[in-house]
């Protein structure tokens, strides 16, 4: 009897040993991402049991303030941040870097029963109907686009995101280069004063309220479409060309937009040139303050954010994100080179 409760006392401490010994590391951020990170949060902790990897699918701009406020290790953004943001970042706890981890596409979704075929759109449509001009789905303008498509008379529900949005910023983003009323009067930003619709919070809000409500169009990162089994729309791109959203539309389009990249890896490459460029597509970023106060933790993000934009890039494809290339991955490596504590590199 002895023996046995010796024994399981012995099996508890060496677990509770075990647990003592992992290192937690706590994100929070972008929704667009969170299927890959999800991914590599898992796969990694295969590989290094120590580590532990907790990331909050918050929305982009709920990871920026939890970045800033310094409530979490790190940070994911569709969005990068903008100069008054950084600003903001830098007098809390010094320079921020951003590390582009993937990249996506914005897919303009929709719910239309009887309506099977994939529907055409180009920016102005799309920015007229988020302006509440385009009200029903047999509008000219949506006819003219789609002329073999027996549309409804029914109204448009139009859906958009609830909460602080990287997908919002890259979805206005697109909207405020194509339609200079919407730059004019909407903008770009995480987030918008809406003109219309109704709201849903992160990706997956938004593809349920599609998914669930005749009528609806909405915007989404391009796995969540495909998982709930929305249908979406071909979009015109700058050449005039409508492209499905696809990995390669979404490469071509940074192979196209970002031939020279800014040193702090802040780009936008919507509404890329290129006649396979998918116009509604972005790179989204990891995010790592420069100075760390605890070396054994900076150590873990740094090199945990090291593999999953090197070896991690193998995970990206079957999840419907654009593997890095070669070149942005070597960015990366040399930028996350930059984090230090106490004066002294963390990535070696």
């Amino acid at each position: 009897m002895f023996k046995r409760v010796a024994i399981a006392v012995a099996i508890m401490a060496m677990s509770l040993a075990t647990t003592d010994a992992q290192t937690i590391l706590n994100g929070a951020g972008a929704t667009f991402p969170y299927p890959l990170i999800s991914k590599w949060s898992n796969e990694y902790h295969n590989l290094k049991p120590d580590i532990q990897i907790n990331y909050q699918s918050i929305g982009s701009g709920g990871g920026i303030k939890q970045m800033i406020t310094g409530t979490v290790d790190w940070g994911a953004s569709d969005a990068p941040l903008t100069d008054e943001q950084m600003r903001v970042a830098d007098s809390a706890h010094g320079p921020l870097i951003h590390v582009p981890e993937t990249l996506g596409a914005v897919v303009i979704a929709y719910n239309i029963p009887g309506v099977n075929e994939t529907l055409r759109f180009d920016g102005e449509t799309i920015a007229n109907i988020y302006l509440g001009k385009i009200t029903t789905w047999n509008d000219e303008s949506i006819k003219k686009l789609n002329p073999k498509v027996d549309l409804p008379s029914t109204p448009i529900v139009v859906v958009h995101r609830a909460d602080g949005s990287g997908t919002t910023y890259i979805f206005s983003d697109y909207l405020s280069k194509v339609s200079p009323e919407w730059k004019d009067k909407v903008g770009k930003s995480t987030s918008l004063n809406w003109p219309v619709g109704i709201g849903g919070k992160g990706n997956e809000g938004v593809s349920g309220q599609v998914s669930n409500t005749a009528g609806t169009i909405g915007y989404v990162e391009l796995i969540y479409a495909l998982q709930n089994n929305i249908s979406f729309a071909d979009v015109k791109n700058a050449e005039g060309v409508f492209v499905h959203p696809s990995i390669n539309g979404v490469t071509e389009a940074l192979a196209n937009a970002a031939k020279t990249l800014p040193e702090d890896l802040r780009f936008s490459i919507t509404n890329a040139p290129g006649k396979d460029s998918y116009p509604i597509s972005s790179a989204t970023w990891l995010l790592i303050y420069r100075n760390q106060t605890d070396p054994v933790k900076g150590k873990a993000v740094v090199e945990f954010m090291k593999w999953a934009v090197t070896e991690g890039q193998q995970f990206s494809a079957a999840l419907n994100y654009a593997p890095l290339p070669k070149n942005i991955q070597k960015l990366d490596v040399e930028k996350l080179k930059m984090v230090e504590c106490n004066g002294e590199g963390l990535l070696k």
